[in-house]
């Protein structure tokens, strides 16, 4: 810890210090002012300019590996970003193979025999069949047919596949629907 009269000595050295400096200094700007040329370097100042030339390569040297390390974290990010990326495509390519599995249960004859019964005669049957077949054959139906046989189905049955049909067509939705 420093006492209050040790500080008061090292204020008064630097006071004295910078005087110094200052009467040594003065002669030499005295002379720049008047236009006169400059006295020769003096080894102490042909020194300093050496160090600091010596330690300006390590300088730079700090510098560029400032900014190697800032462009690597840069990278990391950039990669993990790229990696989350493909992590989604990844998920859309699995939804919309799943999708396209989903419309491809309801292809050809069955949509027609459905087509061509009464939505009262309908419902009960899909009821019974999978949810999910349930939903394509009712996506690939006319809307008004579609509606009036979801009108006579259970209502907690035509909930799950109200919900199934809203899945489809939902890009953001990648989870199995079942």
């Amino acid at each position: 810890m420093i006492k209050p009269n040790q500080l008061h000595f090292s204020r008064v050295a630097l006071r004295n210090a910078v005087a110094v400096l200052a009467i040594v200094t003065l002669p030499a700007f005295a002379q720049t002012a008047l236009g006169q040329q400059q006295p020769p370097e003096s080894a102490t100042e042909a020194e300093i300019r050496q160090f600091c030339t010596g330690i300006a390569d390590a300088a730079r040297d700090q510098r560029y590996l400032l900014q190697k390390q800032e462009l690597e974290k840069l990278q990391a990010d950039v990669d993990s970003r790229i990696a989350i990326l493909e992590q989604r495509r990844a998920e859309y390519e699995d939804w919309l193979t799943r999708r396209n599995e989903f419309m491809k249960q309801a292809e050809g004859q069955l949509v027609e025999i459905y087509k061509k019964m009464a939505p009262d005669a309908a419902a009960p049957q899909l009821e019974e069949t999978n949810v999910i077949l349930a939903a394509a054959i009712i996506m690939k139906l006319p809307p008004r047919q579609s509606s009036l046989i979801l009108t006579e189905m259970s209502p907690d049955k035509a909930a799950e596949v109200a919900s199934i049909m809203s899945s489809a067509g939902d890009p953001n939705t990648s989870k199995d629907p079942s």
